[in-house]
């Protein structure tokens, strides 16, 4: 009995992107539906039940990730699996999105062996371990229409000359080559489509055209024809003379427009900088203190780690990475000198001076802005993070394996107590201030910071 087709909803902006991606999963028997809004995919949503999501990033209004978020929050879609797809590359992207729920971010200009990958791992395709036929079975033809090959060799005489396989298979394979070009095309006039528009939209308006030159006179005497000759001739000259105006006012703006990210790119670098002083300074001050100190009521001669605290850059959820490092260290000397307590990690935000808006997104500003020019304070990556959110798989299974370990000997507490300790005071709202000083004390707020406390009957 035949198994039923699986199905897949593509969201994407681009019509040319949904149809490319959208003919890759058709040639493996998946039915696809098509939204261009996340907005229309959570209402595709209340009636239908995909097999899986294949979700673009950066899309007007809604984007990916917040639709990701709405849809693993909603009970009734929370285990349809989904799978982004993006030109955004980087760690804390793939991070951000497998926190909200994702199963995992493919590259923009997806390639089939990246979908067949993805489509095995969301089971949407069976294991080719569990095949018990061959996936192509040979047809042939007989007046025309097809013939199943297993039964026509029941019917066939033994006597019957053999099949010219070599021609069936040549034109087989001409057949795919045509649909294969096909497509090729098909995809190509899609992207020609796009980039014209694109180029089209982003030109400036074309200059007005000039006034057709009026008919010609009359020829009453041999000089007319000269006369007319230099008519036109100027008004040819006029006409390019207007386009070479108008591409010198192009190149001019083109010109600006470098110029200006050359300048942007400057600060980005020049913020670069002061970020690495500032985590170099913090560096050599975290080695500079204490390394151990005795807790009350902890055993004869037993070190443990002073309270830490350990930075955390902007855009980076709290209980992960250099943090993760530094607790599975405490951990590991706390349970080898048989110490019996808690474990307290808080989580403090630093209030930045930010660049952005709500849809796009916000980012530190750069160094050299002025800080009265930031479009916010504050720290809005950390306040749309749930309890859940702000921990890394690793770091909850590395608390909760400790407890294990020592049958609730040592336990871990985490909290978050938001921007209400400030360890590094910011500076005055002067006229001079820049977003670079501003930042350097919101990047030394910005931390977790790491407690031993001993148990009382210890």
């Amino acid at each position: 009995m035949a198994m039923a087709r699986k199905r897949a909803l593509v969201v994407d902006d681009s019509k040319s992107a949904r149809v490319i991606l959208s003919r890759m999963l058709e040639k493996y028997d998946i039915e696809v539906d098509m939204a261009e809004a996340a907005e229309q995919a959570i209402d595709y949503l209340k009636n239908n039940r995909p097999d899986a999501i294949f979700m673009d990033h950066l899309m007007p209004g809604m984007d990916g990730l917040q639709a990701v978020q709405a849809i693993k929050g909603n009970p009734q879609t929370a285990m349809i699996p989904i799978m982004m797809y993006t030109s955004q590359e980087g760690e804390l992207y793939v991070g951000q999105a497998r926190a909200l729920g994702a199963m995992g971010v493919l590259p923009k200009q997806v390639r089939p062996v990246d979908v067949s990958k993805v489509l095995y791992e969301l089971h949407l395709l069976p294991d080719r371990r569990d095949m018990t036929e061959a996936a192509l079975a040979p047809v042939e033809l007989q007046d025309g229409a097809p013939v199943d090959r297993p039964a026509a060799a029941a019917a066939e005489p033994r006597g019957s000359p053999s099949i010219d396989w070599g021609r069936r298979v040549e034109s087989a394979v001409k057949d795919q080559a045509v649909d294969v070009r096909r497509f090729i095309v098909a995809s190509l006039d899609s992207f020609a489509a796009r980039i014209v528009s694109d180029v089209r939209n982003s030109m400036p308006a074309a200059a007005p055209e000039l006034p057709p030159p009026p008919p010609p006179a009359p020829v009453l005497r041999p000089v007319w024809p000269w006369v007319s000759g230099i008519a036109a001739a100027s008004l040819v000259a006029m006409a390019f003379a207007a386009s070479w105006f108008v591409a010198r006012d192009n190149l001019a703006k083109a010109r600006a427009e470098n110029a200006g990210l050359t300048s942007a790119n400057a600060e980005l670098q020049r913020a670069r900088l002061d970020l690495a002083a500032t985590v170099k300074d913090l560096t050599i001050a975290l080695a500079a203190a204490p390394a151990a100190v005795a807790l009350p009521g902890s055993p004869a001669g037993a070190a443990v780690f002073a309270p830490r605290a350990e930075s955390v850059p902007y855009g980076e959820i709290p209980f992960d990475r250099g943090r993760l490092d530094v607790l599975r260290d405490l951990l590991a000397k706390l349970e080898a000198t048989g110490f019996h307590g808690v474990v307290k990690i808080t989580s403090l935000s630093g209030l930045f001076c930010l660049n952005g808006n709500a849809t796009d997104g916000f980012s530190p500003a750069p160094a050299a802005v002025p800080a009265a020019k930031c479009d916010m304070v504050g720290n809005p990556f950390e306040e749309s993070l749930s309890g859940q959110q702000r921990q890394s798989l690793a770091f909850a299974n590395l608390i909760a394996g400790v407890r294990q370990r020592t049958g609730g000997a040592i336990t871990v507490a985490i909290e978050n107590a938001g921007s209400s300790r400030p360890s590094t005071p910011y500076p005055a709202r002067v006229e001079s201030l820049t977003a670079g000083d501003w930042n350097r004390a919101a990047a030394a707020n910005n931390r977790v910071e790491f407690a031993a406390e001993a148990a009382s009957d210890q």
